[in-house]
C-alpha cells in the first residue's frame, strides 16, 4: 500500500470511527445484543487501527455504521438528541 493511500485510509477510518462512536453514544437500544454487536465492531476497529491493520479497521467501522443505520431504520435503535 502506498504511503498516501495508507495515510488517507487511516484518516478516513479515524474520522468515521469518531462519528460512529458519537452516534453510538446517542443510541438507545431496544435489543441489547444488537447494540453489543455494534460495540464489538467499534472495538475491533480500534484494535485493528492500533495494530496497523487499516483495511480491517475501516471495514469494522463501516459495519458498525451500517448496523446503526439498519437498527434505526427497523426501530431496534432509537437516536436520542
Amino acid at each position: 500500500m502506498s504511503r498516501d493511500l495508507e495515510t488517507d485510509l487511516e484518516s478516513e477510518t479515524l474520522k468515521w470511527l469518531g462519528k460512529a462512536e458519537i452516534l453510538f453514544g446517542r443510541i438507545s437500544p431496544k435489543d441489547n445484543r444488537f447494540a453489543e454487536n455494534i460495540a464489538a465492531f467499534l472495538s475491533d476497529s480500534r484494535h485493528f487501527l492500533d495494530n496497523g491493520d487499516l483495511i480491517r479497521a475501516f471495514e469494522a467501522v463501516i459495519w458498525a455504521w451500517a448496523w446503526m443505520e439498519i437498527g434505526k431504520e427497523i426501530g431496534i435503535l432509537v437516536e436520542c438528541e
